[in-house]
């Protein structure tokens, strides 16, 4: 992707900035001829597609495909999405409900090879909200190749919407959370959790992460959360917390080179009390 988003500055501030030219950014990034190429290509070939393997099969299809889930890592492991991709979601034990990272069955569940077939694949709607989700989802990623803490940010808002619409109860809602990298990394951090909570039982998890975020937001109904000024206070914690983080890594950074630049400490000149 050529496409180079306008990202003036860092943080919270840079994220006001973001915000205030979203619209323009993004269609600017959707016309540009390298990602419209793949778009008219699965607009025109999708509905051509007979079964997973032919998906796997055709590389810029399954780039968009995999691309609107945030999934482009996955292109070449063709094997592993086709059988997500085939074994579907109804089934509890179906390798798409069994992996963490649930992006996999989201992206399963919309091209549900294994309940509708194909024909879902032949509605032009279909097509336009992939395309649409594949456009989003690569700007962010152009973001991200200038700043990666403004994609995050910038993607918490369409990752949490999804997570309140495929799940319905709270804690089923927050477990998805957990379950979602990119969106746990927002909220780890945003609560200022440690990387270490991964290692505790996964109900107290859901538990610490709700408690947090009564603390922090004073709420964990994430519809209140999804409204915007919710969203607005995820991402402002999310980024003061990591521009803090940055600050303080330079400052302790330049501390350790000055002490290695002020050579080494005479003994004889140390004095105990």
């Amino acid at each position: 992707m050529t496409f180079q988003p306008l990202l003036p500055l860092t943080g919270y501030s840079g994220w006001k900035v973001l915000e205030r030219t979203l619209g323009p950014q993004q269609n600017a990034f959707a016309n540009s001829a390298s990602v419209s190429r793949l778009t008219d290509t699965f607009k025109e070939r999708i509905p051509t597609i007979q079964n997973a393997q032919q998906l796997v099969n055709d590389r810029e299809l399954l780039t968009v495909a995999l691309g609107a889930f945030g999934l482009q890592d996955d292109l070449n492991n063709r094997f592993f999405i086709r059988t997500i991709l085939e074994e579907g979601t109804s089934d509890p034990e179906s390798l798409a409900n069994r992996l963490a990272d649930k992006r996999y069955a989201a992206f399963s569940e919309a091209f549900d090879f294994f309940g509708s077939g194909v024909s879902r694949l032949q509605n032009p709607a279909f097509a336009e909200d992939v395309v649409s989700r594949f456009e989003r989802q690569q700007f962010a990623r152009a973001v991200g190749e200038q700043d990666n803490n403004m994609r995050l940010a910038l993607n918490a808002g369409e990752a949490l919407t999804q997570v309140a619409a495929q799940n319905k109860t709270e804690g089923g809602r927050w477990f998805a959370i957990m379950g979602n990298p990119p969106l746990r990394e927002v909220f780890e951090v945003a609560l200022g959790l440690p990387k270490a909570i991964v290692g505790i039982d996964l109900d107290r998890q859901r538990e610490v992460f709700q408690e947090k975020a009564r603390s922090a937001f004073g709420t964990d109904d994430i519809d209140e959360l999804l409204t915007p000024a919710g969203l607005d206070q995820i991402r402002r914690l999310f980024l003061v917390r990591t521009e803090a983080a940055d600050v303080l890594g330079a400052t302790s950074g330049r501390n350790a080179l000055t002490l290695l630049q002020s050579g080494p400490i005479n003994p004889g000149n140390r004095t105990l009390g």
